[in-house]
């Protein structure tokens, strides 16, 4: 049968965490005085009282968020703003950059109603107004759905 291996530290733990408490303030002097500044503006601000009260009232907190969270309506929300976050991931930054600065430039002049329609007949416009189109009637199908 196999003896067991008796362990014993060179240091005692509770010596050490003693120690390193004691050196602390002289080591982090300038990280305890910003986080006392950080407590005292919290506390300033009022932030100090609603943490009290939140800690305090986790039980109620807790539950309203566990029954919200159950509805399927939340999940349906969850999910949708994953598939939003992923299609607005997949346009490129630079041309939402560019399309946003032609629609906020008032010194432009506005184009000409020839220009609109070339561009609603491009490829492109066609295929940003068949998104739009898309999206509209899955809203109107879900408004149908929803009332019935």
């Amino acid at each position: 049968m196999a003896n067991p291996i008796h362990f014993k530290p060179k240091v005692d733990p509770q010596t050490e965490l003693r120690r390193r408490l004691e050196a602390a303030p002289e080591q982090h002097a300038e990280a305890l005085l910003v986080l006392f500044d950080v407590i005292e503006e919290a506390h300033n601000q009022g932030l100090l009282d609603l943490l009290h009260g939140a800690v305090g009232s986790k039980n109620a907190i807790a539950g309203k968020l566990a029954y919200y969270a159950k509805q399927p309506m939340t999940t349906q929300a969850l999910r949708n703003l994953l598939i939003l976050g992923e299609l607005l991931g997949s346009f490129d930054p630079t041309i939402l950059a560019d399309t946003k600065n032609e629609v906020l430039d008032r010194h432009k002049e506005p184009p000409s109603l020839w220009c609109l329609f070339r561009q609603a007949i491009s490829a492109d416009g066609r295929r940003g107004m068949g998104m739009f189109l898309a999206f509209v009637c899955g809203a109107g199908k879900s408004a149908q759905t929803s009332d019935t």
